[in-house]
């Protein structure tokens, strides 16, 4: 039993890790949501600072802060929420660092010790159909990457840019926090990726000391039915 209160347009949040690659320290918590299920009582039954906006943005919001509370309470015991910072980042209680992503009805949060991990980052993205990843390829790919891809069949670069578009989505996540500095697709390639969904990165700008241009990290995904989920954990 969930000792949380649920809203109407959330089903009880889940533990799990479907990601191929377990991190110390870290707790992921996922769970549906439907926006035509929002009640009016849904955030204050949830004691989570409401949010405005169309109901499909208020519902993914109050599902990702469920998430948020529900990984918070198993990794440090504080049921807290974060709140939403003057950048709109999440502002994660001390002591913990973590990330919040949605995607059609489904959100997730990723949290950890801030003691084992300077950033993480975490997104979720449905597949691309293949005439929205070409109309996007340009945007999401470096030249380097587009030049790669050429080569597969329709829908298989479909599926690359999705994932590209994602692990530089969950870069994002990870490193923002760390550098302050907001940063592009185009600043950022995905250098290689295998089969049991492990990615490595590389930066093509420099960001902060700690990160030139070349730095590399690594990243992992996973496909769950017609979504993709993709990590990138920055240790100590």
């Amino acid at each position: 039993m969930n000792p949380l209160p649920l809203p109407s347009c959330c089903d009880e949040p889940v533990e799990h890790w479907p990601l191929p690659r377990p991190l110390t320290g870290t707790r992921l918590v996922s769970a549906r949501f439907d926006p035509e299920r929002l009640a009016p009582d849904d955030f204050a039954r949830c004691a989570i600072p409401p949010l405005g906006g169309a109901a499909k943005r208020q519902a993914e919001h109050l599902a990702g802060r469920l998430c948020a509370r529900q990984a918070l309470l198993g990794l440090a015991g504080i049921p807290d929420v974060p709140a939403v910072g003057a950048d709109r980042a999440p502002q994660w209680p001390a002591g913990t660092v973590g990330s919040i992503t949605h995607s059609d009805g489904w959100a997730a949060a990723l949290v950890g010790h801030a003691s084992l991990w300077r950033g993480l980052g975490l997104d979720a993205e449905t597949l691309l159909q293949p005439a929205r990843s070409e109309r996007l390829a340009r945007q999401i790919l470096t030249p380097g990457e587009q030049e790669r891809s050429a080569v597969l069949p329709l829908d298989q670069r479909a599926w690359l840019v999705t994932l590209v578009f994602s692990l530089k989505e969950s870069l994002f996540k990870a490193l923002y926090p760390l550098v302050r500095q907001r940063f592009y697709f185009q600043d950022a390639e995905l250098l290689e990726w295998s089969a049991d969904g492990q990615a490595r990165l590389r930066l093509l700008t420099p960001l902060a000391a700690d990160w030139p241009t070349g730095a590399e990290l690594e990243g992992q995904f996973a496909q769950l039915e017609e979504r993709l989920l993709t990590l990138v954990g920055i240790g100590h």
